[in-house]
């Protein structure tokens, strides 16, 4: 099992692509989903917006994990922001969220980064990475995570 850049590994980039818009996307047929997982794969490597893609491979992708320079509309002043942590279901339970926070985690201090933002609806998840509440957004809670 190894951790891996998924921005200098074709075959995972899409897959990421295609997961993000299954998980976090509006359904797309089959021709939309091709269009979309070129566009966005070629946004990522050539935008800046996506700072880091970390996947956990074991000759499979398993889950993956990103650093983005913003995460939506809210908030645009903060960055950078924790984003997309996905395990697929077959490998959930296994702690391989904790292996892929540990990795965004190094990721962003590697890169200077001194705090780290994310959003999300869930409830007592990301305390135990040591995700700390700033506040309310419209749809999501706002948390921050210190890397002094």
């Amino acid at each position: 099992m190894q951790l891996i850049n998924l921005k200098e590994n074709e075959k995972y980039l899409k897959e990421y692509v295609e997961l993000c818009s299954k998980e976090w996307g509006t359904p797309k047929t089959k021709a939309q989903m091709e269009q979309y997982i070129n566009k966005k794969r070629k946004d990522i490597l050539t935008n800046d917006k996506v700072i880091s893609v970390i996947g956990l491979v074991d000759n499979k992708l398993i889950g993956f994990i990103s650093l983005f320079k913003t995460d939506g509309d809210e908030r645009t002043d903060l960055t950078p922001w924790y984003a997309t942590m996905y395990v697929k279901k077959e490998y959930r339970n296994k702690g391989y969220s904790k292996i892929l926070n540990n990795a965004i985690i190094e990721e962003a201090k590697r890169l200077g980064y001194k705090k780290l933002y994310l959003k999300t609806n869930l409830i007592n998840y990301y305390e135990k990475f040591g995700a700390k509440f700033i506040e309310n957004l419209t749809k999501e809670k706002l948390y921050y995570i210190d890397l002094k």
